[in-house]
């Protein structure tokens, strides 16, 4: 069997950490009690989703009460949105879901762009801010583009490509000067950097099981006490009346003890994740010299990952190049035409530098062997 290829890709997904894994099992089969259910099946399920609950607002430094459980990240943000512009009016936020106004940014992940290019259709205003070159986003330009009409303002805490992390704070304190609800989307952040929804001053937050080491299929919406939202999923009254649908216990059990796994592993988990990726830059700097180019904020950005361009080279052909390593890639070429990846066309990257950009991210699996034999492979291919 040949070996499997070097997994510098944890930005896209994670693979579920063995301790998740076997918290996991019992909920798979003896204890698969609905937590609705008020025998004693569903006490012990209900009590598990009560924990898990508990360990996910321990991460974030939230009260239990204000942590929504969803199936996916994708619908904590649509939830988020969506739910911020269809509440229902009261003083001066106006009609049901017409004339509102949100601001989010040119490099926002599609889980939190599409929901408003929806929302346009039923008359909502959208703006897209602009960011500089390193994908980051002006406060001042927040403060700028904020109306009467604006309902929230959703920034994301770090971007999946290039890993830069925005101001959230300030943008929040801005947003909240002029009666505004903020959203980040932190799906990336959690379990590589602390993430503290009271020092961020957000209302609203995602998290996405898959990207800390959970299983896919669960994510959950942080929802600051006090805040309203109209549902997303109507139903019965499950997750406090504010997401119907049955718990999938054993994933949110999941869920909650990959959130005190990453609560314990930090600081230490930032350190380790910044010498791996500082190690294969270097290793790809002494291999390439200024042949590579760093997309994204050089300080300011995600420990873990680190996106380069290949000058001279098309990213997906290089990395087609390199089997053994598992990677993800800001352009493609279709027809003989080289498409860019909209963050950093977003970032105003030269297309002649961004048709080169590779995303290699490291993960808590990742070991030092590992990174210093893709840098190997990857110098030998762009060679």
């Amino acid at each position: 069997m040949a070996p499997r290829p070097i997994y510098l890709d944890y930005n896209a997904t994670t693979p579920i950490d063995p301790a998740v894994r076997a918290v996991m099992l019992p909920y798979l089969d003896v204890h698969f009690g609905n937590a609705s259910s008020t025998h004693a099946y569903g006490k012990e399920a209900h009590a598990a989703v009560v924990t898990a609950r508990g360990q996910l607002a321990g991460l974030l430094g939230a009260n239990p009460d204000e942590i929504v459980f969803t199936g996916a990240g994708s619908e904590a943000s649509n939830h988020a949105i969506k739910g911020s512009v269809l509440r229902r009016p009261r003083g001066w936020f106006g009609r049901w879901g017409r004339d509102a106004h949100v601001i989010i940014s040119a490099v926002e992940h599609p889980a939190t762009a599409e929901p408003c290019e929806f929302l346009k259709t039923l008359g909502c205003r959208v703006t897209v801010l602009p960011v500089d070159g390193y994908g980051m986003v002006d406060p001042d330009d927040v403060r700028r583009a904020i109306t009467p009409r604006t309902k929230l303002v959703s920034i994301m805490h770090s971007n999946n490509e290039v890993g830069t992390l925005n101001p959230i704070r300030e943008i929040a304190a801005i947003a909240h000067d002029c009666g505004v609800l903020m959203h980040t989307d932190a799906a990336q952040s959690l379990a590589k950097i602390p993430v503290n929804v009271a020092e961020l001053g957000v209302d609203l937050l995602t998290v996405a099981g898959h990207k800390l080491y959970a299983p896919k299929g669960v994510g959950a919406l942080y929802v600051r006490r006090g805040v309203e939202l109209a549902n997303l999923i109507h139903g019965a009254g499950h997750e406090g009346g504010r997401r119907a649908g049955t718990e999938n216990v054993p994933y949110i059990v999941g869920l909650g003890k990959a959130a005190e796994i990453a609560a314990a592993s930090l600081p230490g988990a930032t350190d380790r994740l910044r010498s791996f990726r500082d190690r294969l830059h270097e290793a790809l700097r002494r291999g390439r010299g200024d042949r590579v180019v760093l997309n994204g904020h050089p300080e300011k950005r995600l420990p873990n990952t680190l996106n380069l361009s290949f000058l001279g080279h098309i990213g997906s052909e290089l990395l087609r190049k390199v089997p053994g390593v598992a990677a993800s890639t800001g352009s493609a070429c279709h027809e003989g035409k080289v498409s860019q990846s909209p963050v950093l066309c977003a970032m105003r990257v030269p297309p002649e530098v961004g048709q080169g950009a590779v995303r290699l991210s490291v993960g808590r699996f990742t070991t030092e062997d590992e990174v210093d034999q893709a840098a190997e492979m990857l110098v030998a291919a762009a060679s």
